[in-house]
């Protein structure tokens, strides 16, 4: 079940059944202003592929080859070339104790730093989310920080983004978001930086990430980032969205594997309440295997041998996000993809059902993030105030070829969704609850998951949706 949460993003969970529609839950704060994302700098191209003005920009910017690991300020940390360039620590330059909030244990880490150059955003920005793809050994972690500045010419604080491992062993911090976070012009929240109240400003108008990794003093071991970037949007409060018309993914389908979240309800609770809440887990673990990756026996040996898809209890253990109680952090999903050999991942917005297009023609499921009431959309069979799924495909028609994980079994994962029915719920950016109050939308929040080398038609298809 979802959950009212004070300062965390309520995005995580499906309700099983139309009844439990009368959710009251905000899916992102009313006060946000999300949006769809756009190649930067591009005109929208969301309805039938009729340029027009932008009133939706996003920028999402990611560094990722050795140029970019050369840029900025270096404090310790070294580029590493090859294949995948990446950072790493060169030698250490800071040290930290730190006292894991979620297991009382304070231990000294040494770290290094890296910070990115200053990033102007194309329209000021009402919202930023931070994406990463690392490799972090047991024993190590790292944090990601925005550094902003306002249109005003002020600055933000140094808000952290998350302080993120891949593992949860003995020598790991416990993967977290950080609460309480604001200066009383804008705040974070789980994963999101919000500016308060949009209308009133100032907005976002440039940003640094910087980039700390830590490891145990004295250590050889390094965390090795390979991708890191930001999503930055301002999207205007909408209820509604333009319907866009069937294009280029019309009669495309996926062979994305199928997996149900509601047949693990009641598996370890102590991953936010179990199944019932383990949509965004479940969406990955179907992409991540539609990529021929995965985790192996060995990894998933802790998983009860009575339970049928163990590869789900795993995806749910390792996005956890202590702090937020759940796992349906956007970046922790993103990161945890990534940890497959050769997998990127990333958290941006995009425009119309037509840029999902353009990714399922090129061969790249993409998964969403939306909220609505068991009415408005036709077959769904229940109401959530947060729910991820995998897109698939589309209809000749250009209906929506979801892999709804709140489904009863495997077997009834695939559904298919009326387009304009979709495209609102996914879009907007507020909505009528059950009440009869307002309450957020996601306004086009999705996870893209690719090959470390894309083709070249998947590049293609990445590029024109901002990704490169």
């Amino acid at each position: 079940m979802t959950r009212n949460a004070p300062r965390r993003t309520v995005i995580t969970a499906a309700l099983a059944a139309a009844a439990a529609a009368a959710t009251t839950a905000v899916a992102r704060p009313a006060t946000a202003a999300p949006g769809a994302a756009a190649a930067p700098g591009a005109a929208q191209h969301g309805h039938g592929g009729a340029a027009v003005p932008d009133d939706a920009p996003v920028d999402y910017h990611g560094w990722t080859s050795f140029p970019d690991w050369l840029s900025g300020t270096h404090s310790g940390t070294r580029p590493v070339p090859g294949a995948r360039p990446g950072l790493e620590i060169g030698r250490a330059t800071g040290s930290l104790d730190y006292t894991d909030p979620h297991t009382g244990t304070t231990a000294t880490w040494e770290s290094a730093s890296w910070t990115s150059p200053v990033r102007d955003v194309p329209h000021p920005a009402s919202e930023l989310i931070a994406s990463w793809n690392a490799h972090t050994p047991a024993g190590t972690w790292l944090q990601v920080e925005l550094l902003g500045t306002y249109t005003d010419g002020t600055a933000t604080p140094a808000y952290v983004m998350g302080r993120w491992t891949a593992g949860d062993g003995p020598e790991d911090i416990r993967r977290t978001s950080v609460d309480d976070q604001t200066d009383g012009r804008s705040s974070i929240w789980t994963d999101t930086f919000s500016i308060d109240d949009a209308a009133a400003g100032p907005l976002l108008a440039s940003y640094r990430l910087r980039l700390t990794l830590f490891r145990k003093p004295g250590s050889e071991l390094t965390p090795r980032v390979w991708r890191l970037g930001a999503m930055a949007s301002n999207i205007p409060d909408r209820f509604t969205v333009p319907a866009s018309v069937p294009g280029a993914g019309a009669g495309v389908e996926l062979a994305v594997p199928a997996y149900s979240q509601n047949i693990h309800k009641g598996q370890y609770p102590e991953y936010d309440n179990g199944g019932e809440a383990w949509c965004s887990p479940t969406s990955s673990t179907m992409v991540i295997e539609y990529w021929g990756r995965g985790p192996t026996a060995e990894q998933m040996a802790w998983v009860d041998p009575s339970y049928a898809d163990p590869q789900v209890d795993q995806g749910a253990r390792y996005t956890y996000d202590y702090q937020y109680e759940g796992c349906g952090n956007w970046p922790f999903n993103a990161a945890y993809a990534a940890t497959y050999p050769d997998m990127q991942g990333v958290i941006t917005r995009l425009h119309s059902l037509n840029d999902v297009e353009t990714l399922v023609a090129a061969g790249i499921p993409v998964i969403t993030s939306q909220s609505f009431l068991a009415s408005e959309l036709d077959g769904a069979g229940y109401g959530t105030s947060g729910h991820l799924m995998a897109l698939v495909g589309f209809t000749a028609e250009g209906d929506v070829v979801a892999n709804d994980p709140a489904s009863d079994s495997d077997a009834v994962v695939r559904n298919v969704y009326k387009r304009a029915q979709f495209e609102t719920i996914w879009l907007r950016t507020k909505r009528i609850n059950a009440s009869g109050g307002t309450s957020g939308g996601t306004g086009g929040v999705c996870y893209l998951y690719f090959p470390a080398k894309p083709t070249p038609r998947q590049r293609r298809a990445l590029a024109s949706v901002g990704v490169v």
